[in-house]
């Protein structure tokens, strides 16, 4: 291809005696001696080359411009296909391009940094610039503040902070473009005062003649070291009797502490120390132990207080508490390993108008209960006010209830278990239990039960008891004479676990159905067979012959005969009653 127009030719100066012009190599796919030819020369006088092009990713041709401010210069690239010009008209004054600052260094107090530069040429006047790199990595540029100045302030950085800063420069006049950045200058601010207050709280543990306090505190996102913490001072001081405050230092590799006090109240402070100075005091105030108020929240113990269920959720555990008036902020406290000792307390501080807060921590895992005291504070004084206890995460119970006692009848069975312990261990609240029942052959299907599948499709009728404090549950509807697998789950919010062991029974014969059966056959076949062994003397009971005048024995005299018939006067007989009867047909008689 032809050569084209060279793209990007300007030119300018470093030292105000040599001029550099440079341009963009452009492809024309020809090589050796075919390749593009370059030639830097003075428009009026285009045969007069001023220097010999060296070409690499980008083309550059120097020379030395003497006396001459003004220059009108051509570049001509041609190949055997064709010849292409570009020209750049300039006042070398216009085009000063600085070579970078070197030999950077510093001057710090605890908020300022005064950077300190030199440049080579000390013809040219400069004005310079630096760029502060924060500690997040963000980037500020400060420019100096008069030209030809070799130092640039930057204030406003904080104390004990390492900062990262480089510096470039242009010309003061007919500005052109700035030098290259120098090397970067890594630096810390000096060590300040602290500023702002530590985070401080107290454990309390009633003992014989007083309590033992442990006191702890940590840095806040509102606090600043501004230097390295090297103690923490510790103020102990009595309110009652105004005594003499009693004053404790620690290293700074502590951030806890315990100390014994009697039952009076007492003032305690904790302040953090650089090599500086001391930060603002951190306050609070323990109450006299004789104080109706419950300030305290064990956490190796129960205390009257009711605790109230709490629950996880994906970010943590949700708390909610009664906010109150009176009180100017409200903490929450916890044990990250609620079953070791020491637990690890952390505590949280809220502001007067919040009454909800999730708590979360790297250490919560499912399966462990957490037990959280919440606290109103006023004037540096905390009082319990609330506690909560929750899981993370719920798992299901450690183990099953013991049935202790089963009684059976021919269509139930009752079953009586042990009261669950629910303790600190427990992975889980325990919400009630499931009755699973089955005959061992067949399906179950039993009135006010629910179909359950187990994993081998095998059927279970369930009952569900909603009521944790339940320790008695009747299954009816049972068939009389039928063995039957019987077992009784716990569940909590985590559900319950694998169904393994079965406990077997057997309903025994149904005794009404025997009573019936006995009635029906058994006493009617009795009958029976009594009065067929005794049938003439139940024949003349129950079915007696009426007497025949012709078979009495009183009768039986010849002389009392007429015809065949046998005849009784009435004279051979003694009555015992006479009735008389004066009817027509008794006469005919």
């Amino acid at each position: 291809e032809p050569p084209d127009t060279p793209k990007d030719f300007s030119c300018q100066t470093q030292d105000m005696k040599r001029v550099t012009c440079t341009w963009r190599q452009e492809e024309t796919y020809l090589y050796g001696k075919n390749s593009p030819r370059y030639t830097l020369s003075k428009t009026s006088s285009q045969k007069m080359s001023l220097c010999k092009a060296s070409c690499s990713k980008q083309c550059s041709c120097s020379w030395d411009i003497g006396q001459q401010w003004i220059w009108n210069v051509t570049v001509t690239v041609e190949n055997p296909l064709g010849k292409k010009t570009a020209t750049d008209v300039f006042d070398v004054n216009h085009r000063v391009y600085p070579t970078a600052p070197f030999q950077v260094w510093e001057d710090c107090t605890d908020t300022e940094i005064t950077l300190h530069w030199n440049y080579e040429n000390n013809e040219i006047e400069l004005f310079c610039q630096t760029e502060v790199f924060q500690p997040d990595g963000k980037a500020e540029l400060h420019n100096s503040s008069t030209a030809d100045s070799r130092r640039i302030t930057v204030r406003g950085l904080q104390p004990y902070t390492e900062y990262t800063a480089r510096v470039r420069c242009g010309a003061a006049k007919h500005f052109w473009r700035w030098s290259e950045w120098s090397q970067p200058l890594t630096t810390r601010t000096k060590e300040g005062t602290p500023s702002g207050k530590l985070d401080i709280w107290r454990e309390i543990i009633p003992v014989l003649g007083g309590r033992n306090v442990t006191l702890f505190w940590k840095q806040t996102p509102n606090f600043q070291a501004n230097g390295k913490i090297i103690s923490y001072e510790v103020t102990l001081e009595k309110i009652e009797d105004g005594s003499k405050p009693e004053s404790i230092s620690f290293s700074s590799v502590y951030n806890s502490t315990r100390i014994f006090i009697d039952n009076h109240s007492y003032r305690i402070s904790i302040m953090a120390k650089n090599n500086v100075n001391f930060s603002l005091p951190s306050v609070l105030i323990i109450s006299r132990a004789t104080d109706n108020k419950i300030v305290f929240c064990s956490f190796l113990g129960t205390e009257e207080l009711k605790e109230g269920q709490v629950k996880g959720t994906d970010d943590g555990i949700f708390i909610s508490w009664e906010p109150r008036s009176i009180y100017d902020s409200y903490i929450i406290d916890w044990c990250n390993f609620p079953r070791l000792q020491p637990c690890d307390l952390q505590w949280k501080r809220f502001g007067p108008n919040t009454s909800s807060a999730v708590i979360s921590s790297a250490a919560f895992v499912p399966g462990v209960r957490y037990k959280f005291c919440i606290y109103g504070s006023a004037g540096n004084k905390a009082s319990l006010l609330e506690k909560k206890i929750g899981f993370l995460r719920e798992l299901p119970p450690c183990h099953d209830p013991i049935v202790r006692k089963v009684d059976l009848t021919y269509n139930s069975v009752t079953l009586s278990w042990d009261s669950y312990l629910t303790n600190e261990s427990e992975p889980g609240f325990v919400r009630g239990y499931h009755v699973y029942v089955s005959p061992i052959q067949g399906n179950c299907n039993l009135k006010g039960s629910k179909k359950h599948i187990l994993s081998d499709e095998s059927e279970l009728c369930k009952y569900t008891i909603e009521n944790p404090e339940e320790k008695r549950y009747t299954v009816k509807h049972l068939m009389p004479n039928t063995k039957y697998k019987i077992v009784v789950k716990a569940f909590t919010g985590g559900g319950e676990t694998p169904i393994v062991n079965f406990r077997y029974i057997d309903t025994p014969y149904n005794s009404n159905m025997l009573y019936f059966v006995f009635l029906l056959v058994i006493v009617p076949a009795l009958v029976a067979a009594i009065c067929h062994w005794k049938m003439k003397w139940v024949k003349e009971c129950c079915c007696p012959v009426i007497p025949s005048p012709n078979k009495s024995k009183v009768l039986s005299f010849k002389e009392f005969k007429i015809d065949s018939e046998k005849v009784l006067k009435i004279n051979d007989c003694l009555p015992d009653m006479l009735d008389m009867d004066s009817s027509a047909e008794d006469h005919k008689l």
